[in-house]
């Protein structure tokens, strides 16, 4: 019997300084027109609020992985990273509400950051996802529903 001794290099350098598991936290937030006014003001003063929560938490700031992805269009508003690093992007409305592409498009993206972490010997807790809207999908939202019942059976995120 042989082992092998050798060390795999990180491939991302995120992973050198900081290599505590992790907790990727995904928002989805509804950037629709519907928003205007005093629904995407409390949105941005409630994405600040998290922001104040996770910095106050010593192990948040080190295991919590913020993304975002907005929708009125679906956009990759800020991909995964920690919480020290972590500054809220200033929403603005605009759009229709694909709320359905938005929820595909972010099981496609707690995906990747979970292969990712695999690459890099990274252990991971179940991913959070988080849906905030103020209305009713103008798309397609059947096979975003699918992919929610799925995921949450096989363990594979926890939606919120």
């Amino acid at each position: 019997m042989s082992f092998d001794f050798t060390q795999k290099p990180f491939d991302a350098a995120e992973f050198m300084d900081n290599p505590e598991p992790r907790c990727p936290c995904l928002l989805l937030l509804d950037t629709s027109a519907s928003m205007t006014g005093n629904p995407i003001k409390q949105l941005n003063d409630g994405l600040t609020i998290f922001k104040d929560e996770l910095m106050a938490d010593a192990m948040a700031i080190k295991r919590v992985e913020v993304g975002i992805i907005t929708f009125g269009p679906v956009n990759v508003a800020l991909d995964f990273q920690t919480a020290d690093v972590f500054t809220p992007p200033m929403l603005s409305p605009t759009g229709n509400t694909p709320m359905g592409q938005a929820i595909e498009s972010g099981v496609e993206l707690i995906n990747a950051r979970k292969a990712i972490y695999k690459q890099n010997g990274i252990s991971y807790y179940r991913p959070w996802v988080f849906l905030i809207t103020d209305g009713a999908p103008t798309d397609n939202w059947m096979n975003a529903a699918s992919a929610v019942h799925a995921g949450e059976s096989s363990k594979a995120f926890t939606f919120f």
